[in-house]
């Protein structure tokens, strides 16, 4: 990890302010492009203006539809929007909980899964323990780094992880970043 470290330089990870668009962002964005998912959020952020549970409750599934998501996404983005507008998730109350209790409220959301919970827990609350190890970019640039012949499954990168410890967020934003300097 110091060669890494030494190549991308310090690390300059802040948490976004808008934990909800994070969420939705990352519904958006599972297996797609970042360059697709980026248009289809400016697409919904286009129709819906400020994008909030509120906002998105007022469109049908046809009309997230005509701005590129999938049905089964417009369905995921739309029942995020409803757990939160009707209390079932409380985002203002994240930043007190830990992650377990973060993950469960999340992953009874159709279309969030760990991997989701994770993003959130690190690019919207900032925590610095977290290790989305089912991120195959990350179990790419983790092959990359160390020389494995093989793309670590992610209960290697676990174990792996496990000398990151408490600053596991750390070391996957390097191992992000290491891989855009390739």
């Amino acid at each position: 990890m110091a060669a890494i470290i030494a190549r991308v330089g310090p690390c300059t990870l802040e948490p976004e302010s808008q934990g909800f668009v994070t969420l939705v962002d990352s519904i958006v964005s599972q297996q797609i492009s970042v360059k697709a998912a980026n248009a289809i959020m400016a697409r919904i952020t286009a129709l819906v203006g400020e994008v909030t549970p509120e906002q998105l409750l007022r469109r049908t599934p046809e009309e997230l539809r005509a701005v590129g998501l999938s049905n089964q996404k417009a369905r995921y983005v739309l029942d995020l929007a409803a757990h939160v507008a009707d209390g079932r998730i409380d985002l203002a109350a994240f930043p007190q909980c830990d992650d377990d209790t973060i993950v469960a409220q999340l992953t009874a959301v159709k279309g969030i899964g760990r991997w989701t919970s994770e993003i959130y827990l690190i690019f919207a609350l900032g925590r610095l323990d977290v290790l989305p190890a089912d991120d195959l970019g990350l179990q790419q640039a983790a092959q990359q780094a160390f020389g494995l012949d093989h793309v670590p499954k992610s209960v290697e990168l676990r174990l792996i992880g496990e000398s990151w410890r408490p600053y596991r967020t750390i070391a996957s934003w390097y191992l992000w970043r290491s891989r855009r300097m390739v």
